[in-house]
Order: structure tokens, then C-alpha cells, then sequence
């Protein structure tokens, strides 16, 4: 009964808060709803991106695989630091200088209108397929296993895998498609403090677990029982080789965390340029603690549980279950909600977003008023919601749910850069080149990773290195189109220069101590892994 209390206690504080900070709101006009009225300070910047990336594909996902495979998975969260650290010196402040509302709506000012609208529905189709159906599913996951639902309600874990889809895909449509960004900023905030506090947590009473109420004496059992889990270099065959580091695994998270809608939306409601670079380059030095919540409860299962769990995705359910006091679950169920609800509410915003600019007022109905454009973007996100809750639980049959997402966001998301890239960097890209190389690119990607499965004229090679290849060639591809079909129109109506008014002072020094500790970190562990 406490447990249920404190749960709906923290929830309903998180809402609360929101709703009283946002009341007053003008939801009624574009900038206001889809950007926050450009209001949004560094630290609520900071807060809204660890939020809206980090929630229960990344809790269960990358701990079920640091769980099969140890540390060297930590490079999807160390390596976000390098790319967080690239947008706020090189994308952020070009995009700022444009003061532009969305992605796409660069890339219709570098190339044309058309561009605009074939890179909406590609990022819709990114967002809709391979983000929001894996949070609702792995979502369900986590609080089956934490409150027991298939026990409480009497119902089968597939009845209940349905429930749990259904009630957190609702409560996430409310804040997204009624609050506006401001609203689900301010959330993201809110439950940043409880989860980094539960997140936290976890790994330090697996470790007191293991050493027999003794945290260090945890550690030492890992050290000396299962070093090379702690060792983060990859070898060439393994999951995450460390030669990927330098070619996909980078190209991927400068994706991700630099031209993906969803994201990079919390840096265009930002007060000023100063303040955007100082949420990106907070939020960087806050992922460099990722591994310690992120990967090291997956090792801590693997030693507590030993390698014979059915599924990868369950270690850190079950390691929570086992570890956590009766008292807390409550709390810590009302964080992992407010995790869940934040990645799938900022996703299903981005969309509303996307739709209701590029492509109901971009396309249908251009001369359409804000109060038209709003009402079309809430309304899209609503019939989103519910197809996104219907497939999600079809994932269940899938094994490694963090490496199936991130493969199949790779068909669509390295062409996407590389179109970015290129109009950002070059005004010598043709509107035609850029297109053809955007299909060609998904094409290819599709055909030597999941047709021919990594292997081309007889060489194996690992998919994130194909990604890396793809990268290349559509850059290629697009320097060489351009002299076939060169571009009618030189004059571009959007400056590639970055914005340098007003930057902040203390940005290229923090970036860089964020590299040379990514680079300390690797070393540490490398050493710790390998004695």
C-alpha cells in the first residue's frame, strides 16, 4: 500500500507542477506550443535532454547488453558526450543563427521546399517506427517486473504488457499533446532529480548486495571475478569493437543528439544562444555518468544472477526487484513512469511538431493560421499515440531490444546526416544531388546490413562500420551528382556561418575537458578490466 502511495504521490507532484507553471500558457500559437515561447534556461535544457533520451529502452536495453557483453557497451553513452559537445560549438550555434523551428525547416532554406517535406516524413516514419513503440514496450517491461501488474491484476504477462502499453502511451499523450513543450520540459526536469536519484541507487545496492553490505567489497567481487566485464575496449567480433568508436558509433550519436528532431527541439526553445550551449554542454558532462547506471547494473545482474537468464532484457528488472527495499519501490516506480513518460511525450511532440510545420502548413495547407496548425499537429499526435500503442507490444518476440532499435534507427538516420552535414558545411550540394543521395543512402544501408547481413563480396564487416561507409559514400554520391545536376540557384537563403554574438564564454573549454575525460574514463577502465 505504500508502495502504490508514494507511487501516485510523486507522480502526482510531477504533474501538478507542470500543470501550475504552464497554465498560463499561450497554446493557442506555434512558437509558444511547439517551442516554449523560446523561454527555456540551460539547467531546464540540460534536465529535458537527459530525460528525453534516457528512459526504460536505455534502463533495460543497454543493461540487458552490458549484461551479455559487458562494458564496451558504454560507448553509446560516453560517445554521446563527444557528439553533445559538437552540437553546442558547430551545429547549435548555425542553427540558432537561422532561428529555425525545426530540422527540416533548414534544409527547405538550404535546398528547397520539397526537401522539407520528404525530410519530415522521414524523420516522422524514424520517430513513429524505431522510438516510440520500443519505449512503450520496454516501458511495460519494467513496471510489470517492478509492481508484479501480471499477480496484481490477475492477467496473463501478455494481458499485462497491453495494459501497461496502453496506460503510460495515455499519460504520455496528455503532457505532449495538451502541454506543449514547455510542459513537458519542466516534467522532464522534475523527474530528472528522482531519477537520477533511483538510477543511482540501483548499482550501489547491487554492489552492497554482492559484498555483503560492504559497497567496495562489491566491487571487489566484480574486479576479481569478472574483470574483463569492466573492460570497455571491444574486440574486432565482439559487440562493440573499439575501432567502431571512431567510424559509426560516432556518426550515429552526431545524429542523434545533433540533427534529430526530438532532441535538438529543447535547444530552439532556449532564452538565447549562451543558454542552449550551456544546457547541450551541462547535459554532456551529466552523460558521462551513464555507465555507472546505464552499464553497471547489467554487470552487477551477470555476477548476481550468473549468464543463464532467458532474456538479456530482464537482468536490470530483476536486479532492481532484488535489490531494492520495499519502501522505495514506490518512489522508484514513479521515476521509471517519469522516465518512460518523458522520452515517449517528447517523441510524440517532436511528431506534432514535424506534422503540424512541415508538413500540414508546408503542404496541405500552407496558408493555414497557427491556432489551424497547432490543432492539426495535437490532433496527428493523437492518432500517432494510438497506432504507436497498438504495434508496441508486437516487440516482445524480438531478442536484444537495444541493438534491434538502434539498427533499424541506422536506415534512416545516417542518410539524414549526411544530408545535414553536407548542406551545412557546402553551398555546392545540388537540391537534386541531396535528394537522390537521401534514398540511395537509406537503400544501401538497407542492402548490406539487413539483406546481406554485414557481408559483401565474401568481407564481414560490423554494422556500425557499414554505417560509417554508407556516410562516406553519400557525401561522395552528393559532390559528384552535383556536377551532373548542379543547382539553378546559387544564392542560398539560409547562412551556413555560425551565429557568434552572444556565445558562451565558457563553451570551448568545457568541451574540451568533456573529450579528455572520455578519453581518462576508456583508460581507467581499460586498466581496471585488463589487471
Amino acid at each position: 500500500m505504500f508502495s502504490l502511495f508514494s507511487f501516485i504521490a510523486f507522480t502526482g507532484l510531477v504533474a501538478t507542477i507542470s500543470y501550475f507553471k504552464t497554465r498560463d500558457d499561450d497554446h493557442a500559437h506555434g512558437k509558444s506550443y511547439f517551442l516554449a515561447g523560446n523561454m527555456l534556461t540551460g539547467w531546464v535544457i540540460a534536465g529535458s535532454l537527459m530525460l528525453t533520451n534516457l528512459s526504460t529502452e536505455q534502463l533495460i536495453g543497454l543493461n540487458g547488453n552490458a549484461y551479455t557483453h559487458g562494458a564496451q557497451v558504454m560507448a553509446w553513452e560516453i560517445i554521446a558526450a563527444f557528439a553533445m559537445v559538437v552540437m553546442a560549438l558547430f551545429f547549435f550555434p548555425r542553427y540558432w543563427k537561422g532561428q529555425i523551428t525545426t530540422v527540416p525547416e533548414f534544409l527547405e532554406r538550404r535546398f528547397d521546399q520539397q526537401t522539407r517535406r520528404i525530410l519530415g516524413a522521414v524523420f516522422l516514419i524514424s520517430i513513429f517506427t524505431n522510438f516510440l513503440p520500443f519505449v512503450l514496450y520496454s516501458g511495460a517491461i519494467g513496471m510489470n517486473t517492478l509492481f508484479g501488474v501480471p499477480d496484481l491484476l490477475g492477467v496473463s504477462d501478455g494481458a499485462a504488457i497491453w495494459i501497461m502499453v496502453w496506460a503510460i502511451g495515455i499519460a504520455g499523450g496528455i503532457y505532449a499533446i495538451f502541454g506543449g513543450l514547455k510542459a513537458v520540459a519542466i516534467s522532464d526536469s522534475i523527474n530528472g532529480i528522482g531519477l537520477m536519484i533511483g538510477g543511482l541507487l540501483i548499482p550501489i545496492l547491487g554492489l552492497a548486495a554482492l559484498g555483503d553490505g560492504n559497497v567496495f567489497s562489491g566491487v571487489s567481487t566484480i574486479v576479481n571475478n569478472i574483470p574483463e566485464k569492466l573492460d570497455p575496449v571491444g574486440k574486432e567480433g565482439e559487440n562493440i569493437p573499439i575501432s567502431t568508436l571512431f567510424t559509426g558509433m560516432i556518426l550515429i550519436n552526431v545524429y542523434y543528439w545533433c540533427t534529430n528532431q526530438s532532441i535538438v527541439q529543447r535547444t530552439f526553445g532556449a532564452k538565447s544562444l549562451k543558454e542552449g550551449q550551456k544546457g547541450i554542454l551541462i547535459a554532456a558532462c551529466l552523460k558521462l555518468a551513464g555507465p555507472f547506471y546505464l552499464v553497471l547494473p547489467g554487470i552487477i545482474a551477470f555476477q548476481m544472477f550468473g549468464p543463464d537468464l532467458a532474456k538479456q532484457d530482464m537482468a536490470y528488472p530483476m536486479l532492481v526487484s532484488k535489490v531494492l527495499p520495499p519502501a522505495l519501490v514506490g518512489f522508484f516506480g514513479a521515476v521509471i513512469f517519469g522516465a518512460i513518460l518523458s522520452s515517449f511525450n517528447s517523441g510524440l511532440h517532436s511528431c506534432s511538431t514535424l506534422y503540424g510545420l512541415d508538413i500540414y502548413r508546408g503542404m496541405m495547407r500552407p496558408d493555414a493560421s497557427d491556432e489551424e496548425t497547432v490543432r492539426a499537429g495535437k490532433r496527428f499526435g493523437l492518432i500517432l499515440a494510438i497506432i504507436a500503442m497498438a504495434l508496441a507490444p508486437l516487440i516482445g518476440g524480438a531478442e536484444g531490444l537495444f541493438d534491434l532499435m538502434k539498427k533499424l534507427a541506422a536506415v534512416t538516420n545516417v542518410p539524414i546526416l549526411a544530408i545535414i552535414f553536407m548542406g551545412m558545411v557546402t553551398t555546392s550540394v545540388s537540391t537534386k544531388a541531396a535528394k537522390i543521395s537521401l534514398f540511395s543512402g537509406m537503400g544501401l544501408f538497407v542492402l548490406s546490413t539487413l539483406i546481406l547481413n554485414n557481408t559483401i563480396y565474401g568481407v564481414e564487416l560490423h554494422w556500425l562500420h557499414f554505417t560509417a561507409i554508407n556516410f562516406v559514400v553519400m557525401c561522395v554520391l552528393m559532390i559528384v551528382l552535383s556536377k551532373v545536376f548542379p543547382t539553378s540557384n546559387s544564392a542560398e537563403s539560409i547562412s551556413l556561418s555560425p551565429e557568434t554574438e552572444g556565445t558562451w564564454g565558457m563553451a570551448k573549454g568545457l568541451g574540451f575537458t568533456v573529450i579528455v575525460l572520455v578519453f581518462l574514463i576508456y583508460a581507467f577502465l581499460h586498466n581496471l578490466g585488463s589487471s
